[in-house]
């Protein structure tokens, strides 16, 4: 039997998503983009408060999973998978969710996470796993050797796009994924590189660089790129954190220098006027566009080609006044890329090769 026919691969998993308490485009950022790109692999999502109804409803997905108090409900639907569809801060497991996951794994469900916890490190789990034949999968566990970046993808001769933002959960992985989908749909030669939790299991490939450690960070992105590359026309890489943000802004910056872009996409919530975990204020758009690409250049000269919002949480005519006024503000186009696609930023996109040298790097 090939892989994809195992239970617990793509072909025949059918997650139940732990979302409890936390349902919600931001506070479950993990569950929005598995229903949203995976909706054929879930079977329900468990979270008590909405117990009954459909999640696309709840979260304006188009989705028809419903929502259920409990992983027995969740496996009479069909569910031989668990998914931990948060992104804590910290990156822990709540408390109370052992003895749902000690439920799955008993009756021989898989476990997916993205936590910084690795739950297959779990004695108590590891030894439920071991009975019931369940697989525990880590997806923030990255190799344990990783090279030291070089500048090596500031020579490649396609395009390399890095998805920023003005702070963490503005999109920067779906604008990543809508973008290189539509530059599929243009004719060109794209690749999607994940580097996230969330974007590896959508991906099926990819590495999550915030559980890398700081000096290998960049040289992890490079990697990335660089096994993306051959034969691509673009290569979009997922963006993490923010050069704004007090605690994720070394990520960002080793991200930015390891995959060494030379476009730039600028992620923003425009109803988010400071970080979220910070409370800093958020800079103007043209200030955040000088500091992305003063930050790209000293290592491969890059342009923000467009700026993508996130506006969920506003009605149509004011989403709409807003991506204008992005775009007057900065002179370049903006889209919210899923209320208006992502066809707008690919147009922007140079079609002919890169030329820039990298400063100081292998010519």
């Amino acid at each position: 039997m090939s892989a994809a026919g195992r239970e617990g691969e793509p072909a025949a998993r059918r997650f139940l998503i732990l979302a409890d308490g936390a349902l919600g485009v931001l506070d479950s950022k993990t569950a929005v983009a598995v229903l949203r790109y995976l909706p054929e692999q879930v079977a329900a999502v468990l979270d008590r408060r909405h117990a009954g109804r459909i999640a696309g409803d709840l979260l304006d997905l188009p989705s028809r999973a419903p929502v259920v108090a409990d992983v027995a409900a969740g496996r009479a639907l069909g569910a031989n998978a668990l998914l931990v569809g948060i992104a804590p801060v910290g990156g822990g497991l709540p408390g109370e969710w052992r003895a749902w996951l000690s439920e799955g794994l008993a009756a021989g469900m898989d476990v997916w996470s993205g936590l910084h916890v690795f739950l297959a490190e779990d004695p108590e789990f590891a030894v439920l796993a071991g009975r019931s034949g369940a697989r525990i999968h880590d997806l923030r566990r990255v190799p344990e050797v990783l090279p030291v970046a070089a500048a090596r993808a500031a020579a490649l001769p396609c395009h390399v796009l890095l998805t920023v933002g003005s702070d963490c959960n503005t999109g920067k992985m779906t604008v990543a994924l809508e973008i290189h989908r539509a530059a599929l749909r243009a004719g060109l030669d794209s690749r999607f590189v994940a580097t996230g939790q969330t974007g590896v299991l959508i991906a099926g490939s990819g590495m999550s660089v915030d559980r890398v450690i700081s000096d290998f960070v960049a040289g992890a992105a490079e990697q990335l790129v660089l096994e993306a590359a051959p034969g691509a026309d673009l290569v979009v890489v997922e963006g993490q954190g923010s050069l704004f943000h007090p605690g994720y802004s070394g990520v960002t910056l080793g991200l930015m220098h390891g995959a060494a872009p030379d476009l730039l996409a600028l992620c923003h919530q425009p109803t988010r006027t400071s970080i979220r975990h910070g409370g800093m204020l958020i800079p103007s758009y043209p200030e955040m566009v000088r500091a992305y690409e003063t930050a790209a250049a000293w290592v491969r000269p890059a342009r923000v080609v467009g700026l993508a919002l996130n506006t969920f949480d506003l009605p149509p005519e004011r989403a709409a006044a807003e991506v204008a006024r992005a775009a007057a503000e900065t002179g370049l186009p903006a889209a919210d890329v899923i209320r208006d696609g992502a066809e707008a930023l690919v147009a922007a996109l140079p079609r002919r090769a890169p030329g820039a040298a990298p400063k100081g790097g292998p010519q």
